[in-house]
């Protein structure tokens, strides 16, 4: 194995705590990178990590070789993205992180027509509707709904995610359709559970005057697909991103209502881990996500958001 390879080995050991995970990521065995620390070991004529059945950790003398190795390893990512930027092409292996449904419903066409528009870029798509670790997780690019709080990230705006209140035609027939939102307390109310106040729906007026209305109905979810299947199921009411019920709206298996009344938008983000070097397969790609979701992206079938 040579140098740099060991060094970035030892780095991703570090910065995820497991030999297995930072050996997977290469496509190694496990025994490979313990012999690879062990020779840097040996080299250096000092321990670098403490082994426990917790996980890996540095030593003192390993957490200063760490530092040294991550500056190297980032200084070569950075030789090799100026060759590819002069190059024109995006390359190597592009990691991206997002939530299940925007990942399925949006980044999965836009990364595929990227790819096809830069065949010699291998991306790697991860869907987690939890909060992921750039860094342990070694992502190169999340995308994230909602204020960012303040960290060490580097982030990008990319653009907005609005909401729509929707309910079926079925379901809007034995139920007179709300006029305000008071009349929420009238209806079934389908909550998605992570954001938008969970059980407390807000909405703002065309005088921009304020609600904050409590709701409650036959079904609670932390997963959108699933609230959508209740209101095409005549379940009841619920609020949801434009991009998730914009085939429902499409096709009339669900219409909007109180449209007098908006929703809170949510702010959409590209996050990096570090705001310093950034490298060019990450900068391209967020110039793409740009492009892409600007304007009313949320109305635009899957197939015809991609920019060629």
């Amino acid at each position: 194995m040579d140098s740099l390879l060991s060094l970035q080995l030892f780095a991703r050991i570090v910065e995820t705590g497991s030999f297995s995970k930072a050996a997977g990521e290469r496509g190694l065995a496990q025994s490979t990178a313990t012999k690879a620390v062990a020779r840097i070991e040996e080299r250096l004529g000092a321990r670098l990590l403490h082994r426990s059945t917790r996980g890996v950790t540095p030593t003192e003398i390993g957490a200063l070789f760490y530092e040294k190795c991550k500056a190297i390893v980032r200084d070569v990512e950075e030789a090799e993205n100026l060759a590819t930027l002069l190059q024109g092409a995006p390359g190597g292996q592009l990691r991206v992180s997002t939530s299940v449904a925007f990942g399925r419903r949006v980044l999965v066409p836009l990364a595929l027509a990227y790819m096809r528009q830069h065949p010699g870029l291998r991306v790697d798509l991860s869907f987690e509707d939890r909060y992921v670790n750039l860094v342990e997780q070694g992502v190169d690019l999340a995308l994230r709904m909602g204020r960012l709080a303040d960290s060490s990230l580097g982030a990008r705006y990319l653009g907005t995610n609005p909401w729509v209140m929707v309910a079926s035609p079925n379901y809007l027939r034995r139920h007179a359709a709300p006029r305000t939102p008071a009349d929420l307390a009238l209806h079934d109310c389908l909550v998605y559970s992570s954001v938008q106040g969970d059980d407390r729906w807000n909405l703002t007026g065309p005088e921009g005057d304020k609600a904050s209305v409590p709701v409650g109905g036959p079904l609670r979810s932390n997963n959108l697909s699933a609230v959508l299947a209740a209101v095409r199921a005549d379940m009841g009411l619920a609020i949801l991103p434009c991009y998730v019920a914009r085939e429902s709206l499409a096709d009339g298996s669900a219409v909007a209502v109180l449209t007098d009344w908006s929703l809170p938008a949510q702010e959409v983000h590209a996050v990096f881990p570090s705001p310093k070097l950034v490298p060019s397969k990450v900068t391209h790609f967020i110039a793409f996500l740009q492009q892409s979701l600007a304007g009313d992206w949320w109305r635009m079938a899957p197939e015809h958001r991609s920019i060629s």
